[in-house]
């Protein structure tokens, strides 16, 4: 950086074999731009005619209750008039937060998750925070690398939807005590808040509608043992058929929540069962389960009927349409973020394990029985 007024010579030289020319060419002054003196929390306190403690506890989501409202009024639209902005740095400085949470997910096309991280960033913004959201392709170096780029910027806790059976990621911030939460998933341990649909009831909607229907020959597509969902809901369908005295009449365990390991793992199901329905695990497992059906020339409910769970977009648009659990994905990040800032504000340091309620939503994908 030079200073103002400074006088740079720019020169070419030209060097031949008998001589050596030095051309001196323009003189160019460098003057630096004038920054405007920038708006202070004193400032905004003298126009709005209240103590600078008050502008901060006002412009602040977190503590704006704590003052009168016509005076915040006053002091938000005293700062809107002289184009205030706050200075994060001081702030994470003053109170030891960045007012950032970092959200971590595994698979960004995925459908479900959109819901849910709208959720998280509608409640924190609603109060002064801002969600870091980060995809790790369910890859666990990937996951390393991101969970070093947001500890790196000082976000003040995690909302999780990777977690797994021993994870990581998990235990690292369970070591440093940081505030997470998990969604979608149940982390092992006590020490760890998390936010869940109801799993056991969705299935358990699941098998009664396929009874009723009924179906006795009831095969599973399973998600991945190592995540909680996939163990929770596969534990689910085991034992509400043992309620109508039934057993699996096939259960086959996907590497993944994709559509690829549902083509596959019915393909699998196809060669070594006559079961008339299949609960698959999560709904990209059970557009993989149509896949196979049609590469084999069978047609869903006619040959079997198939069901999914979370009823994420365009399940109604499949052919057929998809019946499947419909669970309150949006709420579901809503939940979490409250969770989160119940610990961040020291509303209460105590875990809390959320369940939200579900619904079945027939649609025409499951019918009776035709063999």
């Amino acid at each position: 950086m030079y200073d103002r007024g400074t006088a740079i010579e720019c020169s070419v030289y030209v060097r031949t074999r008998r001589r050596q020319c030095r051309h001196v060419s323009n003189v160019v002054r460098y003057a630096p731009p004038v920054q405007a003196n920038k708006v202070t929390i004193r400032d905004v306190a003298a126009r709005a005619g209240v103590h600078p403690a008050t502008v901060s506890r006002a412009l602040s989501v977190a503590t704006r209750h704590q003052v009168n409202p016509d005076t915040a009024r006053r002091v938000i639209d005293a700062a809107q008039a002289l184009g205030y902005e706050p200075d994060l740095t001081a702030r994470t400085l003053r109170t030891g937060r960045t007012a950032t949470a970092g959200v971590m997910i595994p698979d960004l096309t995925n459908p479900l998750f959109p819901p849910i991280v709208r959720g998280i960033e509608d409640y924190l913004a609603e109060r002064g925070f801002t969600a870091l959201i980060a995809n790790t392709d369910n890859d666990a170096e990937r996951e390393r690398g991101v969970l070093r780029a947001l500890r790196a910027r000082n976000v003040d806790g995690f909302i999780l939807m990777t977690a797994h059976r021993n994870d990581e990621t998990l235990a690292t911030l369970i070591r440093s005590q940081t505030p997470v939460v998990t969604v979608n998933r149940v982390a092992p341990g006590p020490d760890v808040s998390s936010v869940n649909a109801d799993d056991d009831a969705g299935i358990n909607a699941v098998v009664d509608h396929l009874v009723e229907l009924g179906h006795r020959r009831i095969a599973a597509v399973a998600g991945p043992r190592g995540l909680s969902t996939g163990r929770a809901r596969n534990r689910a369908f085991t034992a509400r058929l043992r309620t109508h005295g039934l057993d699996p009449h096939g259960v086959i365990y996907a590497r993944a929540f994709s559509e690829a390991e549902g083509r596959r793992c019915m393909h699998e199901l196809l060669t070594d069962t006559d079961a008339t329905a299949a609960v698959a695990a999560n709904d990209m497992l059970a557009v993989g389960c149509l896949d196979a059906m049609r590469e084999r020339g069978l047609r869903c409910p006619k040959d079997m009927s198939i069901t999914g769970f979370n009823d994420m977009l365009f399940m109604d648009k499949l052919n057929p349409p998809l019946t499947t659990v419909r669970i309150p994905k949006t709420a579901m990040g809503t939940e979490a973020a409250r969770i989160l800032l119940d610990r961040l504000l020291d509303r209460t340091t105590a875990t809390q394990h959320s369940t939200l309620p579900v619904n079945l939503v027939v649609r025409e994908s499951t019918a009776a029985p035709h063999r």
